[in-house]
């Protein structure tokens, strides 16, 4: 009877139908057999519904912490509510999804682990862009030591947006605001998961758009042990560059500046997982330049298709089948420590230390 049970998709409730809950969340839970979008928090509209008919509406996340069919919450509200909701949502006998960033402040990183390991519930962070497509060839191209010891790596996440979007909580002062938490978050995530954590961090944070009231420029250099990390994102690039260079003893990586598809797709409705999903056409894929055994190999390398249902499918196998977490609470702490150590070395204009 117990396994019966333990098989059926997993309720879900989403606590937000902005962009985060529309786009993201929605689509790929709904595309996903293993879930079900049971509820969706929208205090004023219902627009939900008419994506998701067998869905419920609700006006408040008291509502949705109260009903004991969900197991799984979507924290995807604004930055600055993810700590105390997601700790409801955790006393309330819920697994969680906190949407990145992962939390404002280390200690409250720390708080939100202690306490799922108390009670015994998942806890992961929405760290989509594992699962871009560049980012997962990048990963196979590191591992497989194709450019031999890596000694500089630069990324980029640049947009232009030459205009203060108006009535976006993101354009607002306040804590856990700015482009580092937004974007920051992912592309340190990245940076994590390649390399660990550095020792130190240096950077320049800023603001560039005309009338902007939040951070939407940053240039973060890491150090390591014989590495150089290179991290840059801007409100204000209109003809952009490689997303990835890669830089090792033997050669280089780079790839395009196009952008991973998924995100667009979504935009347009598309369904998770169909023909096609997450693939760059030929002239975006990435280039390859090193020697291999001592051969030289210069050539166009495909890139991967990406997959953002894979971190729908890690979280289904956690839940259901006692499996490892692939966006370990933990990692997300990092990368808070990470956005922290940059904020303080650049109000100090020096490198900071990182404490392991």
């Amino acid at each position: 009877m117990s396994e019966k049970k333990n098989m059926q998709p997993i309720k879900t409730a989403i606590l937000s139908y902005g962009m985060s809950g529309e786009v993201f969340h929605a689509p790929l839970i709904h595309a996903h057999p293993g879930f079900e979008l049971t509820t969706v928090v929208q205090r004023s509209k219902n627009t939900a519904t008419a994506h998701y008919p067998s869905c419920k509406i609700v006006s408040s996340v008291d509502e949705a912490m109260a009903d004991p069919a969900i197991e799984l919450v979507i924290v995807n509200t604004p930055n600055e509510l993810h700590f105390p909701q997601t700790v409801q949502a955790l006393q309330a006998g819920k697994h969680v999804v906190v949407e990145k960033p992962f939390t404002v402040t280390i200690k409250e990183a720390d708080d939100l682990i202690g306490l799922a390991k108390k009670l015994n519930k998942t806890l992961t962070v929405f760290q989509s862009r594992r699962w871009d497509g560049d980012f997962l060839t990048l990963k196979k191209v590191i591992e497989n030591k194709w450019v031999g010891r890596i000694v500089e790596f630069e990324a980029h996440y640049d947009r232009f947006r030459n205009y203060i979007e108006p009535n976006s909580w993101k354009e607002e002062t306040g804590v856990g605001k700015g482009i580092l938490y937004n974007l920051g978050s992912h592309m340190l995530d990245q940076v994590v998961v390649l390399f660990g954590m550095p020792n130190e961090v240096d950077a320049r944070i800023g603001t560039q758009r005309t009338g902007g009231r939040v951070d939407d420029f940053y240039d973060i250099r890491l150090t390591y042990e014989g590495l150089n990390v290179i991290v840059k994102s801007s409100y204000l690039v209109r003809e952009q560059g490689p997303r990835y260079q890669l830089h090792g003893t033997e050669g280089s990586f780079i790839t395009s500046s196009n952008v991973d598809p998924q995100e667009q797709a979504l935009k347009e409705k598309k369904i998770p997982g169909s023909a096609g999903w997450g693939t760059l056409p030929k002239e975006n894929w990435s280039r390859l330049n090193t020697t291999i055994n001592g051969l030289h190999v210069e050539s166009t390398i495909e890139t991967i298709p990406g997959d953002y249902l894979g971190f729908y499918q890690n979280l289904y196998e956690v839940i259901r089948e006692g499996k490892t977490l692939a966006v370990m609470p933990e990692q997300s702490r990092d990368v808070i420590k990470l956005i922290e150590a940059a904020y303080e070395s650049n109000k100090t204009r020096k490198a900071v230390r990182v404490e392991s």
